[in-house]
């Protein structure tokens, strides 16, 4: 896969209306993955070993952290350390990249 031109808006899709994951890139716990969720659709609660980062392609999402909750918007990141408890909630059909290093 390396040296490959990828068209990121291509690469996962919203059809059978679970939220879809492709990992592109892995080692150890550190990951480049591209995720596509559905509106109003939810991630739960989990938490990241690893610091992490969204970078949404398409859509707006929220992530709760706690009593925080932010959202980001197309062509926009959010940063956050490892060990933050956060949950995701679509707030449009959403693509982003998760970034965990």
């Amino acid at each position: 896969m390396f040296y490959n031109v990828l068209k990121a808006k291509d690469i996962v899709n919203l059809d059978d209306g679970k939220f879809q994951k492709e990992t592109l890139m892995e080692k150890d716990n550190s990951c480049l993955s591209i995720i596509a969720i559905k509106k109003n659709e939810i991630i739960d609660t989990h938490t990241s070993v690893c610091d992490a980062a969204v970078y949404v392609i398409d859509g707006e999402i929220e992530l709760h952290f706690d009593a925080q909750k932010f959202t980001v918007d197309k062509g926009e990141i959010l940063m956050f350390k490892k060990d933050e408890q956060h949950k995701v909630v679509a707030l449009k059909d959403s693509k982003f990249f998760l970034i965990k290093i």
